[in-house]
């Protein structure tokens, strides 16, 4: 069933109290029609306008009520999120009562679903539901059922309101329990033999005309009777790349075990990736693709694309090579270091790879 003739289909059933309510109307019908009793012919047919009004009011309550999604900014596998639904009633003059929003993702129905007491005419009310996705990539949020069981309870009339939305679900940042090797070593970094303004100290040498003053060392300058200033060292932001191995045999594309491990080898990519430029390293990211390489990510801003790449990353054949390293940009006014850590994440007890000589191999386990 297309999702364009579901946003035109309006659906109504009978609940548990409107079985009962029918029963009875169906049982009143016949003692009436054998008795001839004009009372019960009058106590039918207000059952009968009692269902009919409920009918009328429900479908008046659910129309002009416009629906909107309200995601997160971010989302990370299999931690819980609150999507937050905004319900407008556009009508002039009629509120809405009792409405009950359910989301569509993938073009099946949320397990959880927002409820509105009343929305005047021309009001919006905001509220949000929890929920969880449990694998990264990209989700397809599509449609809105919303339904009420307003005014007697006797019928849920609902219709499915097309909203369309696309989120992408980041791998999980996990807390890793033992670090690699390179993550133990001190998080600093690296001096280039070039003087600046702002490093480690260097020397103390005579001030010259265009000197900051801030730099003069006023215990020094008062020892030798002139002026003296300090040199810096300019630091280099020290460098590391990550293989992430991507890859999997054919024959284990269906094994969930298997799978499951893969996922942890991208969580751990993107935690390793998160750590390193949250402590101010620049990072290069390389998996196996045919594709060019990401450029070098040098900043906690750049913590979203390593996030992109990693989210939508394909499972690939061990054949496919690893990407290149992007080489090291020429900035005067950040200098990085040439040499830096190489690591290769691997799943679990997996075969360590014929690329084992790129950098220290790590198991996510």
């Amino acid at each position: 069933m297309s999702l364009r003739f579901l946003t035109r289909l309006r659906g109504v059933r009978l609940t548990r109290d409107g079985w009962w309510f029918c029963t009875a109307g169906i049982c009143l019908f016949f003692v009436a029609l054998n008795s001839g009793n004009n009372l019960l012919y009058l106590l039918l047919s207000m059952l009968i306008a009692l269902m009919i009004a409920s009918l009328v009011l429900a479908e008046a309550s659910l129309r002009g009520v416009i629906p909107k999604r309200q995601p997160p900014p971010r989302l990370h596998a299999g931690s819980p999120f609150l999507m937050g639904i905004a319900l407008r009633n556009e009508k002039q003059k009629l509120p809405s009562f009792s409405i009950e929003v359910e989301d569509l993702c993938d073009d099946k129905v949320v397990d959880k679903r927002c409820y509105f007491l009343k929305i005047p005419s021309g009001r919006t009310q905001q509220t949000a539901y929890r929920h969880t996705l449990q694998r990264r990539g990209r989700y397809v949020f599509s449609a809105f059922r919303i339904s009420t069981k307003f005014p007697f309870a006797l019928f849920r009339s609902s219709r499915y309101v097309e909203h369309r939305s696309e989120l992408l679900v980041y791998p999980a940042l996990i807390q890793l329990e033992h670090w690699p090797k390179a993550l133990t070593q001190a998080v600093g970094d690296q001096s280039i033999m070039r003087l600046g303004r702002r490093g480690s100290f260097h020397a103390l040498r005579e001030y010259r005309q265009g000197d900051d003053p801030r730099e003069i060392h006023w215990r020094s300058s008062a020892r030798r009777q002139r002026l003296m200033v300090r040199e810096h060292e300019i630091e280099a932001v020290q460098q590391v790349t990550l293989y992430i191995d991507n890859s999997l045999p054919v024959e284990k594309l269906r094994d969930p075990e298997e799978l499951a491990k893969l996922e942890k080898v991208i969580s751990w990519g993107a935690s390793l990736g998160a750590f390193y430029l949250d402590h101010g390293y620049a990072v290069r990211l390389c998996v196996r693709s045919v594709e060019p390489a990401l450029p070098l990510l040098w900043s906690p801003a750049s913590l979203q694309k390593l996030l992109t790449t990693l989210a939508l990353l394909p499972t690939v054949s061990p054949e496919v090579p690893f990407q290149q390293p992007p080489p090291l940009p020429r900035t005067a006014g950040m200098p990085i270091a040439t040499h830096g850590d190489s690591l290769v994440v691997i799943r679990s007890g997996a075969p360590v790879p014929r690329e084992k000589q790129l950098g220290h191999v790590v198991e996510a386990s």
